[in-house]
């Protein structure tokens, strides 16, 4: 009976110690990794919107400026693929149409599902209404990638679905 009793109280302090470094490790890197998020997102946005100066952020949109004018909005869309989540930075002009799309996240197929980040097929979405933002093969501007129609039609969907969601919000800034 003491010899398991020993036991449990090793593997309890053994279990106990890597918590800690554990825990130590993730509250060393969390302000890195988040200062990292940062930077990529602000290189996405200035990529949709080259001239811009600022942002700023409220309720999930941001209002991007250029000289303290603003020239559009962008939001966060998040969706799900053939091989998983997606997410997507949205940029809309004040004219609401869509300025561009930035692929941040995705687990889609090498060589098939992961052409959404390439820019034969995001940048179809620059310069269409909403209403345009739909395949082809269902009345849209959007050619589907071959091979990778899930995908497609995810990415698709999202900033449509989005879109939709935050069209109120914008139109009252």
């Amino acid at each position: 009976m003491k010899e398991s009793w020993k036991r449990v109280i090793v593997l309890t302090s053994i279990v106990a110690i890597s918590v800690v470094v554990l825990s130590s490790i993730y509250n060393i890197t969390e302000p890195e990794i988040a200062k990292q998020k940062e930077i990529k997102f602000e290189e996405m946005l200035q990529s949709i919107f080259p001239l811009a100066t600022d942002y700023s952020e409220k309720k999930g949109i941001y209002e991007v400026y250029s000289d303290n004018k603003r020239v559009g909005y962008a939001f966060m869309a998040d969706g799900t693929g053939y091989g998983g989540d997606i997410e997507i930075l949205v940029g809309v002009n004040e004219d609401k149409t869509i300025k561009g799309i930035k692929i941040l996240k995705h687990t889609e197929t090498p060589g098939l599902g992961a052409k959404i980040t390439e820019r034969g097929f995001t940048d179809q979405f620059g310069g269409k209404s909403i209403g345009d933002i739909r395949l082809k093969k269902e009345g849209g501007k959007i050619d589907a990638i071959t091979g990778a129609t899930i995908s497609s039609s995810a990415v698709v969907d999202t900033v449509y679905e989005k879109y939709m969601e935050k069209i109120k919000m914008m139109e009252e800034k």
